[in-house]
């Protein structure tokens, strides 16, 4: 009589990432309607950011094409995608 050994078994690969802990960020996305002034006025309004700050967003979104301007669970980025929407900024939300 010949004894094999027990078969061995792949351990399951789990997918622990369920999405909650990943943040979720606001996109600002270029638009051939807004002055580049203007949108430096609303991330500033908006978001708090100082002078500085909303110009180097507003450049990355006018020379790249778009910029992240926050990041935070899904409810509040929705939240700050109407906030642009209601001053007219193309912006979106994906999980980061």
């Amino acid at each position: 009589m010949t004894l094999t050994a027990p078969a061995q078994l792949d351990e399951p690969v789990v997918d622990d990432d369920t999405g909650t802990e990943r943040p979720w960020v606001t996109i600002v996305w270029n638009d051939p309607v807004n002055l580049m002034s203007y949108v430096t006025r609303v991330l500033m309004q908006l978001f708090g950011y100082s002078k500085g700050e909303a110009e180097r967003l507003m450049l990355a979104v006018h020379h790249e094409g778009r910029a992240v301007v926050s990041n935070g669970t899904r409810e509040q980025m929705e939240v700050d995608v109407a906030r642009c929407h209601a001053k007219g900024l193309w912006a979106t939300l994906q999980q980061d």
